[in-house]
């Protein structure tokens, strides 16, 4: 991902979530050297993506995004397989992620593919009427060796 990929990633960002990240958010992450990949297609159309931040033998993903119209085709899966890649090579021992409690679909992915839940977030999402949701806080151990994916 780069700069000039932004309005399209806003485009699929903004209808991908009541609550979207700004232009800003994603401007600061690739400012601050954070993994961002694309998911393309042959016509260069974007399918997804993730922003992930290295650590001190972590990897954070930030957001792993699939365009609505190309949902429920394998993509998250393959993009999740790109940021525990990206983590590997760190090489990372974890890999955290924050997701909304009532991220049904998101949480169903993630335990899949064997993250654990190991906190909670109290009020940490934005939410309708100026509610907040809380976060689920879920780990997925690494073994920087391998090269498995889930």
């Amino acid at each position: 991902m780069r700069e000039d990929d932004l309005a399209r990633v806003l485009a699929i960002e903004q209808r991908a979530y009541g609550f979207p990240w700004t232009q800003g958010n994603f401007g600061d992450s690739l400012q601050a050297g954070c993994e961002a990949v694309l998911r393309v297609d042959a016509q260069d159309d974007i399918l997804g993506y993730f922003v992930a931040m290295a650590g001190v033998d972590e990897m954070h993903l930030l957001n792993l995004t699939v365009a609505p119209e190309h949902q429920r085709k394998g993509h998250a899966r393959a993009l999740m397989a790109a940021v525990i890649a990206c983590a590997r090579a760190l090489p990372a021992t974890s890999l955290l992620l924050e997701v909304r409690l009532g991220n049904a679909r998101a949480r169903d992915i993630y335990a899949r593919c064997g993250f654990a839940e190991i906190g909670r977030r109290p009020r940490y999402y934005p939410a309708a009427h100026g509610a907040r949701e809380d976060a689920l806080v879920l780990r997925l151990a690494l073994d920087p060796g391998s090269t498995a994916t889930p």
